[in-house]
């Protein structure tokens, strides 16, 4: 996305959200949760990153408890360096494995890419961070984000990290959907509802 937003002269603003919000809200699970997607979701991936040149490694412990790791990922918590510590979290823990719900791994892991890990992991303590994280997670829902990652490109909504090329295409409005009647995507009702447990 950088690379991208960089190549458009877009800005990109990142907000971390927490995903559990997400599936709470809109009664999902994720897919940790069903075995055979999740095996699918780390397949798609290891063959994304293969094709980058990318190192993949599933986190030490999937699904993890998150908190630290986003909060320290917030802007205000990093401030200016908010790329580096999402980038120094990302590699360690999709590309080497490391363990990204303990504080004193994650605090290693901005210590060893340059940063003050011990100040940013005391940050995220903050209730005023904890409420951000919350803030950010509940503005995600209200724009309709229902899962990660999303990226909202001139007004609109692109959800996986197959998105690349339309969000590209709507940077440079060329969008087909410009062109489309969008009201015939709309269903007219619902002919069969799914019993919940």
């Amino acid at each position: 996305m950088r690379r991208l937003c960089e190549k458009r002269g877009a800005a990109l603003d990142v907000h971390p959200v927490l995903f559990a919000g997400l599936l709470n809200h809109w009664g999902q699970l994720g897919p940790a949760e069903i075995p055979p997607k999740g095996l699918f979701v780390f397949k798609d991936c290891a063959r994304s990153a293969a094709l980058e040149g990318l190192p993949f490694h599933a986190p030490r412990f999937h699904p993890f408890n998150p908190l630290t790791a986003l909060r320290v990922s917030l802007r205000e918590v990093a401030g200016a360096d908010q790329p580096r510590v999402i980038d120094a979290l990302f590699d360690a823990g999709w590309g080497h494995g490391a363990d990204l719900g303990d504080p004193g791994a994650i605090t290693g892991i901005l210590n060893a890419a340059g940063m003050d890990g011990g100040t940013l992991v005391a940050r995220a303590a903050d209730p005023d961070v904890k409420a951000a994280l919350r803030t950010s997670t509940e503005r995600a829902i209200e724009l309709g984000v229902f899962g990660i990652p999303t990226v909202i490109a001139r007004e609109e909504l692109f959800w996986g990290s197959d998105q690349i090329g339309h969000i590209e295409r709507r940077l440079d409005g060329a969008d087909p959907l410009d062109a489309l009647d969008l009201s015939v995507l709309a269903p007219s009702g619902r002919g069969a509802e799914r019993r919940r447990p």
